[in-house]
């Protein structure tokens, strides 16, 4: 079991090192896409793509302060996107009315693949 756990410990370690490498790798590949203006390109046997996506953030202290019934905020009992978009489509609440609890955040989706 001791074996398990320093696999376990070291196995962490190297995800936290190749995360930051990814971070860093991620945003210079974002910045040349940015720089040359492009959103897909070819780049030695790689297609690169970006995807610009709107990522919604609700603010609980607002979102509690605007829901009509207290009992839907028991359904939530803490923001959860997956949640409040089913309220939403079963149109137990309205974008109106949430609209001020709601920041929308841009998000650019970095793909990789191989040609």
């Amino acid at each position: 079991m001791e074996q398990k756990v320093r696999d376990y410990f070291e196995l962490k370690q190297q995800q936290k090192e190749i995360e930051q490498r990814l971070s860093v790798l991620r945003d210079d590949i974002l910045g040349y896409c940015a720089e040359q203006g492009v959103y897909e390109t070819e780049l030695g046997g790689y297609v690169v793509k970006t995807v610009l996506q709107q990522r919604k953030e609700y603010d609980d202290q607002k979102l509690y302060a605007i829901l009509p019934d207290p009992e839907i905020w028991r359904l939530l009992s803490k923001v959860d996107n997956n949640k409040l978009k089913s309220l939403l489509k079963l149109n137990v609440l309205s974008e109106e009315l949430i609209s001020s609890a709601v920041t929308v955040r841009p998000i650019t989706l970095l793909q990789v693949d191989k040609l």
